[in-house]
């Protein structure tokens, strides 16, 4: 009985958001200034958060630039999910001319050569918006996911996320799989700028004048899987339109020390966050450890 009625409130809760996603742009975004009000000016949702994580970030900036940046992160945000929804019917002709890809030839010389690729990114511009890499390259695309505590809305973010074709693994899975699909290569989507729940020595680095501890899966499953590493670096061309470009981290992650692919990718961090301040995920509590 319990998954008919999970089945039931996913369908409906699908349907919904299919019928939202057909509604013109123009509204959407018109929609989304409206929440962008709510959020910003009446609920101030982590708004302190925000501002202490840009104030650390950036000490050298006045007042005034911090308040821009905030206010701008906030305009971004609301609009990221109205961008989102309207993916969920979007044409691939549309999205196709929304977002721009370069230098995937990176991916295909690894993965041509044998090697799976990990391609580390942060929550840079519209990270969601990568759900349309599958229809740009040929190879197979795996999303590493923490599976969502709701049923219905895990379905829903699974369906959203795969319409493209990419396939999402659970964290927990994410080594087996590697280990296990040796012999077929693949593209594996890693955001690995989140707070880690242990706090190594090894991987402590600053990022944007902070020391930060930094989740240490990411290399460990590089070094394990004998996989090349590239960044992607998501920015914003104008609303609703990116480009994300493929830079080279290593070719082989077994020949590197450890820490220095961690190391590296803080640095394109820092430099993909440095060029957009207002794109990064600043409601994200990074530094509460």
């Amino acid at each position: 009985m319990k998954q008919v009625l999970q089945s039931i409130a996913y369908r409906s809760v699908y349907a919904v958001t299919y019928a939202i996603s057909l509604l013109p742009m123009t509204f959407l975004y018109a929609i989304s200034s409206f929440t962008f009000l709510i959020t910003y000016y009446i609920m101030g949702y982590r708004k302190t958060v925000v501002i202490q994580n840009i104030t650390r970030s950036f000490p050298d900036k006045r007042y005034g630039e911090i308040h821009a940046i905030v206010k701008k992160f906030y305009a971004c945000f609301v609009s990221y999910f109205a961008e989102i929804i309207k993916s969920v019917s979007a044409s691939e002709e549309t999205l196709n001319n929304k977002i721009i890809f370069e230098n995937l030839e990176l991916i295909n010389q690894f993965i041509n050569s044998g090697r799976s690729v990990i391609a580390c990114l942060g929550h840079c511009g519209n990270w969601e918006m990568l759900n349309f890499l599958p229809y740009k390259i040929r190879h197979e695309v795996y999303a590493v996911y923490k599976p969502l505590s709701s049923a219905t809305f895990n379905r829903l973010m699974v369906k959203v996320r795969s319409r493209f074709g990419m396939k999402l693994i659970p964290d927990r899975a994410i080594i087996r799989h590697i280990i296990s699909k040796k012999s077929s290569p693949a593209v594996y989507l890693f955001i690995a700028d989140q707070c880690p729940h242990i706090n190594e020595e090894k991987y402590r680095f600053t990022l944007l004048n902070q020391e930060t501890y930094v989740f240490s899966g990411m290399e460990k499953l590089a070094r394990t899987g004998r996989t090349a590493v590239i960044y992607l670096h998501i920015t914003q061309l104008s609303k609703g339109c990116y480009k994300v470009v493929c830079l080279p981290v290593c070719s082989k992650a077994e020949s590197t020390s450890d820490g220095e692919i961690t190391k590296k990718y803080i640095n394109l961090l820092t430099e993909n966050i440095n060029e957009e301040p207002y794109g990064w995920l600043w409601t994200h509590k990074r530094w509460k450890r």
